[in-house]
């Protein structure tokens, strides 16, 4: 609208401040102790339920019929209001908790990017919008050790300074406008760097989301109960399945001591999840209803990462990812739990089409990650540095320098003529097959052979001089290609 003088009032800024500001505060407050009283939340998640189900079921018009990409959006809305009605009824999330956690996200989604200083000039420099989110792996050091995992089982592994670590979250906050950070590793709750935790870190910055990936087994009452009291940051429990196959994998007693982290943190009432590595082995029991019920319904775990393994870890195995038949399996079961059971679950392979695609090295909206050395990678798996944050700021830089790097610059570049992160999902571009490491691997090697990053420890150096892995990894991202298309057309376009 305008006001007396023409000038133009956007609306969305308005309310975007709003949001922001003290009055918001005490509005979304004010709201969010409304919606833990059953009475006004059940008739009120009954509402939104059916609107979204009306949307769901669409019309028989394929003019205005929801498309399968909106459908999916609708999918994952539905089961976060069924999950967080659940726990709230169940008295498994704190009063102060869902207030805190809820204020950011609303700040988080409904704030916009070019409301905000940094976002703006970021695009008026650059073209594009900036990352929406920032990874790091702050502690090398891992008290298990895992197959497959590339993080550090020694003590003595690397760990990024505390004030390197804080400038990097301020600066994302600052330059891009980030409001969430994934925390990896090696193991999160291990983190030490001059007298500071990694829960002193999430407090200092309370104005962020924090989304912690952690083996549970550190995790006792004193910091279950204060992620409750903090709200601002979430832990995702690592497990391979039930206790058999978890244990088969991480050692034994680690499920036991994962339930007891999971047991925990429901009885402070801080918000949890899980996070699973897919293999050919143990797709199926991931996806049984015994594991789902189990974990998603009798202990209120939130929400559900899958990662599906990838082989760039000690003792990789080309041959322990799903073959392409059974990740297309695991696609399909995906989505009949997020409608069926009313489950949030992400799988960052499979659910690339939530995202338009590949979002690492810093794509719009997208993300990129820093390790425990300060090395910036495109993503945690995608193990080749472009330049180390420690240099760069050393030098007088920031991380828009690292971003703005040629090796990253061409990354992106790939994406958008692949068609990721278009708007509209086109033939050329089939968002099933996001990665570039595992579903066009000829391509991610062409741009390690042209602009030379470092590869991330022994195993990224191995990998390069292994006929065998380079092989094995075309051929999967061929016979992948193949078997979706026909899904990707029929089903998106």
């Amino acid at each position: 609208m305008e006001n007396d003088k023409g000038a133009i009032i956007d609306i969305g800024t308005l309310g975007a401040k709003l949001v922001a500001s003290p009055i918001g505060t005490l509005a979304l407050d004010l709201a969010t102790g409304m919606l833990l009283r059953g009475v006004v939340r059940t008739p009120l998640v009954r509402l939104v339920d059916r609107w979204l189900c009306a949307a769901l079921d669409g019309s028989d018009d394929p003019m205005t019929r929801n498309s399968r990409m909106e459908r999916e959006r609708l999918m994952i809305a539905r089961a976060i209001l069924h999950t967080f009605d659940r726990l709230l009824e169940k008295g498994a999330l704190a009063p102060g908790f869902a207030r805190v956690t809820l204020r950011l996200w609303a700040r988080a989604l409904t704030v916009p990017t070019a409301s905000k200083p940094g976002a703006c000039a970021f695009k008026a420099r650059y073209g594009c919008d900036p990352p929406w989110v920032i990874a790091v792996s702050p502690e090398h050091a891992c008290n298990l050790g895992c197959q497959g995992c590339y993080a550090g089982s020694d003590s003595g592994a690397a760990t990024l300074n505390r004030r390197v670590l804080d400038r990097v979250i301020s600066e994302a906050k600052e330059l891009w406008g980030v409001n969430v950070v994934v925390v990896t590793g090696g193991e999160p709750f291990m983190y030490r760097s001059e007298g500071a935790e990694i829960l002193d870190i999430v407090e200092k910055h309370r104005d962020s989301l924090f989304l912690i990936f952690t083996n549970g087994t550190l995790i006792d009452d004193s910091i279950a109960r204060r992620l409750a009291r903090l709200g601002n940051a979430t832990v995702a429990l690592s497990v391979e399945g039930m206790r058999e196959t978890t244990d088969a994998r991480r050692g034994p007693g680690v499920f036991d001591r994962v339930l007891e982290a999971a047991s925990l943190l429901s009885a402070h009432g801080a918000a949890y999840g899980i996070s699973a590595t897919v293999t050919g082995e143990n797709y199926r029991e991931l996806m049984s209803d015994n594991f789902l019920d189990f974990f998603f319904k009798e202990l209120n775990a939130f929400y559900g990462f899958l990662f599906q393994y990838m082989p760039v870890g000690r003792d990789y195995q080309v041959e322990l990812m799903p073959t392409p038949r059974q990740r297309l399996d695991f696609w399909r079961r995906s989505w009949d739990v997020i409608s069926n059971k009313k489950i949030f679950l992400f799988d960052f392979w499979n659910h690339g089409t939530l995202v338009h695609g590949c979002v690492a090295a810093g794509r719009e909206r997208g993300y990129m990650h820093i390790d425990w050395d300060g090395e910036v990678t495109p993503c945690v798996f995608a193990q080749h540095s472009t330049g180390n944050v420690n240099d760069i700021f050393a030098r007088g830089g920031n991380l828009n320098d690292i971003w703005d790097t040629p090796f990253f610059r061409a990354f992106r570049e790939w994406q958008r003529e692949y068609g990721y992160g278009s708007e509209k999902p086109s033939s050329e571009a089939n968002w099933l097959i996001p990665c570039p490491v595992r579903d066009h691997h000829q391509i991610f090697r062409r741009l390690i052979e042209r602009y030379d990053p470092v590869p991330e420890g022994a195993p990224a150096r191995e990998a390069l001089a292994d006929k065998d892995y380079y092989r094995g990894m075309v051929s999967y991202g061929e016979e992948l290609n193949r078997l979706s298309r026909s899904i990707w057309e029929q089903e998106y376009l």
